[in-house]
């Protein structure tokens, strides 16, 4: 009876193996089945928002399921975050999200999840520059001299940001950290409100978006010092990055990017980088980023590798200035 009951029990756990295997290529190649929810961290309206919609249709048709997006404010993005690292592996849920996500992990405290350990990327959507600028009348005409203004005694400027933990209020903290000034930062309800005390003269400087701020630029209603991005912004084309004027560390841009729950099986991760690249190559998909002023990933950076790489060196980015200037989540 001992001999039988062992045999029996390899021979159940054989065939459960047999199962497992032959479940696994046939879940990969039925997928997906049914509607996809993609979760976005922020309200209807803004630019996180607008990109789900923008790449929504084309991943959809590609997929051969609608994906349907759900909203979830709050947090900096945190509660939605939170919502898609519980949700079953199995490519339904998924995520879209940008540089708050590394910025939350360090500055909202007792979170229930790690970006890094508990999503798994699918890929990188887009970046977008910002134009480090100045009210009209601010006296420097350029970076050097807006550094040598920046350090006068007696000036404090003031440098105003959309809120908390938002890439206007870390980029501006970094500027700052970068060109070795003190600032005093401005926070406002959203980077309306701190446009319009900019143009008003209320404060002295902000990192705004170059597409919103170009044409201001332009117009001579703003000073523009510096593009904060990898690249020259196509509508400010003389205008330097950061990087070209020696701050190498600022080179860096406002991005999104896919992520699944970590767990996901590789094959379905595939298949949604498949469709995430076939939406960004879609001619009219290019084209509204384009009108937009914002970049595609190059298709040898669109892999979930790029991704992974890329969420990494933004957490710790993010996580040292955020630890070497106390920001904490209000």
């Amino acid at each position: 009876m001992t001999y039988a009951r062992r045999l029996a029990a390899v021979l159940l756990f054989a065939v459960s193996l047999v199962i497992g295997y032959a479940a696994a290529p046939a879940t990969a190649q039925d997928y997906p089945n049914k509607p996809i929810t993609l979760i976005c961290p922020f309200p209807p309206g803004g630019a996180t928002d607008a990109i789900s919609r923008i790449i929504q249709e084309a991943m959809s048709q590609s997929l051969g399921q609608q994906i349907v997006i759900e909203n979830i404010g709050g947090a900096g993005g945190m509660i939605a975050a939170a919502k898609a690292a519980r949700a079953a592996p199995d490519g339904y849920t998924i995520l879209i999200h940008q540089v708050a996500l590394a910025a939350g992990m360090t500055m909202y405290k007792n979170l229930a999840f790690d970006a890094e350990k508990d999503f798994a990327p699918v890929g990188l959507i887009n970046t977008a520059a910002s134009a480090w600028s100045g009210r009209a009348d601010l006296p420097p005409n350029n970076l050097k001299e807006m550094v040598a203004w920046m350090k006068t005694p007696g000036n404090n400027p003031k440098i105003a940001h959309p809120g908390v933990g938002s890439f206007g209020h870390l980029a501006g903290v970094l500027v700052a950290q970068e060109l070795g000034v003190t600032a005093t930062q401005v926070p406002y309800r959203g980077a309306g409100p701190a446009l319009n005390d900019l143009l008003a003269g209320q404060v002295d400087l902000s990192s705004q978006s170059a597409v919103q701020s170009g044409n201001l630029i332009k117009a001579g209603k703003l000073k523009g010092y510096a593009i904060i991005g990898r690249n020259r912004f196509a509508g400010l084309p003389d205008l330097p990055t950061m990087g070209e004027l020696g701050y190498k560390k600022l080179d860096l841009d406002f991005w999104h990017m896919v992520l699944a729950p970590a767990g996901t099986p590789r094959p379905v991760i595939d298949k949604l980088n498949a469709a995430l690249r076939r939406a960004l190559a879609d001619a009219k998909v290019k084209k509204v980023f384009s009108d937009g002023g914002m970049d595609i990933y190059p298709v040898n950076q669109q892999s979930p590798e790029a991704a992974a790489a890329l969420l990494k060196s933004e957490l710790k980015l993010w996580g040292d200035v955020i630890k070497a200037n106390n920001i904490t989540a209000q």
